[in-house]
C-alpha cells in the first residue's frame, strides 16, 4: 500500500512537470508562420509604395538633371521634406492606396512644374556660355584662318536650338554640350594660334628653336586630327601646342628683357659718366623713372612690361645724351664767337692805337 502511494505521487508529479513544459513552450510551426506573414506584409509594402513612387522619381530625376534645386532652392527643399516623407506612406487598405496615390500624383505633378519653370533658364545659361565662347573665338585669328572650324561649330549649336524648341529637351541638352565642347577644342586651338603669332612676330622662335620647332610638329598633328574627326587627339594635341609655344614665350622674354636691361643699363653708365643727370637734368629724371619702373617688373617677373620699359629707357637716355651733347656744342660756339669778338675787338684797339700814335708824329 505504501509503495502503490509513492509510485502514484511520483506518476502525478511528472505529469504536472509536463503541462508546465508545454504551456512554456508555444508551438515552433506557428512562431514561423507568423514571421513569414509578417516579412512577407512588409515587402509587399516596399514595393507596392515603390511601384507608386515611380512616376515622382522621374519627375524628380528630371527636375534635378537641369538643376531645379540651384535655380529654385526653397522650393526644391520644401518639395524634397514631401518626397521624404512618401517612405512612411500607409497601403494597407484599398482607401489608403488611393490615398497615396493621390499624394505621389500630387508631388509628381509639382516637381514636373518645377522643371518646366527651371528649362528656360537652364537653356539660356547654355546658351550664355555658348555664345561668349563664340564671341572669343570669333574674335581669334585662328578663325580667319579657318573660318569653316567655326562654321561647323554653329552648326551643332543651332542643331540644338532646334532640339528644344521641339521640347526634346534631353536632347538638347546633350547637343548643346558638344557644340560647348567644340567651341572650348577651337578655343585651345585659338589661343595657341595667338602664341604663335607672338612668337613669330617678335622673332622669338630662335630664343627657344627646340620648343618652337616641337610645337609646331604637334600643331600640325591637332590640325589634321581634328579635320579627320578625331576630336579627343585633337584637344590633347592642341593643349600640348598651347603650352610648348607658351614655353616659347617666357624663355624668350627671359632672354629679350634681359638683353634690354643690359642694354639700358649701358646706355643709362654712359649718360652718367657724360653728366647728363646735371646738364639735361630733367631728361635724364625722366630717363630714370622709366629704368625704374623696369628694375621692379623684372624683378616682378613681369617680363614682357619689363622689357618694353628697359627698351623705352634706354632710348629716353639716348635722347638724353644727346641733348647734353647738342647743349654743349651751342656753349662752344658761344664761347669761340665770344673768343672771336674779343679778338677783333683786340685787332680794333690796336689799329686805333697806331692810327692815334700816327697823327701825334
Amino acid at each position: 500500500m505504501k509503495k502503490y502511494t509513492v509510485l502514484l505521487f511520483l506518476l502525478i508529479l511528472i505529469v504536472a512537470l509536463t503541462g508546465i513544459s508545454c504551456k512554456s513552450t508555444p508551438p515552433v510551426s506557428e512562431t514561423e508562420e507568423d514571421v513569414d506573414a509578417l516579412s512577407k506584409s512588409a515587402l509587399d509594402t516596399l514595393d507596392k509604395i515603390t511601384q507608386l513612387k515611380f512616376p515622382v522619381d522621374e519627375a524628380r530625376k528630371r527636375a534635378i538633371d537641369f538643376e531645379s534645386p540651384a535655380y529654385f532652392p526653397s522650393e526644391w527643399e520644401a518639395l524634397e521634406a514631401r518626397y521624404n516623407g512618401t517612405d512612411s506612406l500607409l497601403i494597407l487598405t484599398n482607401e489608403q492606396i488611393l490615398q497615396a496615390e493621390t499624394t505621389i500624383k500630387t508631388l509628381a505633378s509639382e516637381y514636373d512644374d518645377l522643371f518646366m519653370k527651371t528649362v528656360p533658364l537652364y537653356a539660356q545659361a547654355r546658351e550664355d556660355e555658348i555664345m561668349s565662347a563664340r564671341e572669343e573665338l570669333a574674335d581669334s585669328g585662328l578663325i580667319s584662318c579657318y573660318p569653316e572650324y567655326l562654321k561647323n561649330a554653329d552648326s551643332i549649336a543651332l542643331e540644338a536650338q532646334d532640339k528644344y524648341e521641339a521640347e526634346d529637351y534631353y536632347g538638347a541638352r546633350d547637343t548643346a554640350a558638344l557644340a560647348m565642347n567644340e567651341y572650348e577644342l577651337l578655343l585651345v586651338g585659338a589661343e595657341a594660334f595667338a602664341a604663335r603669332k607672338e612668337i613669330v612676330n617678335r622673332n622669338f622662335a630662335a630664343y627657344d628653336s627646340e620648343n618652337f620647332n616641337k610645337a609646331e610638329e604637334i600643331a600640325e598633328k591637332a590640325i589634321n586630327d581634328y579635320e579627320g574627326g578625331n576630336k579627343e587627339a585633337a584637344s590633347t594635341n592642341a593643349e600640348e601646342a598651347k603650352l610648348r609655344y607658351n614655353l616659347v614665350l617666357k624663355n624668350s622674354w627671359t632672354k629679350y628683357s634681359s638683353e634690354r636691361r643690359k642694354s639700358a643699363s649701358s646706355e643709362r653708365d654712359n649718360a652718367l659718366s657724360m653728366k647728363v643727370n646735371v646738364a639735361s637734368r630733367e631728361a635724364f629724371r625722366n630717363a630714370e623713372a622709366s629704368y625704374n619702373q623696369a628694375e621692379e617688373n623684372f624683378k616682378a617677373n613681369k617680363l614682357d612690361e619689363a622689357a618694353v620699359l628697359f627698351t623705352e629707357s634706354e632710348a629716353r637716355f639716348a635722347l638724353a645724351i644727346k641733348e647734353t651733347e647738342e647743349k654743349r656744342r651751342l656753349a662752344m660756339e658761344k664761347i669761340k664767337l665770344a673768343e672771336e669778338k674779343i679778338e677783333e675787338s683786340g685787332d680794333t684797339a690796336i689799329e686805333a692805337e697806331k692810327i692815334i700814335e700816327g697823327g701825334s708824329r
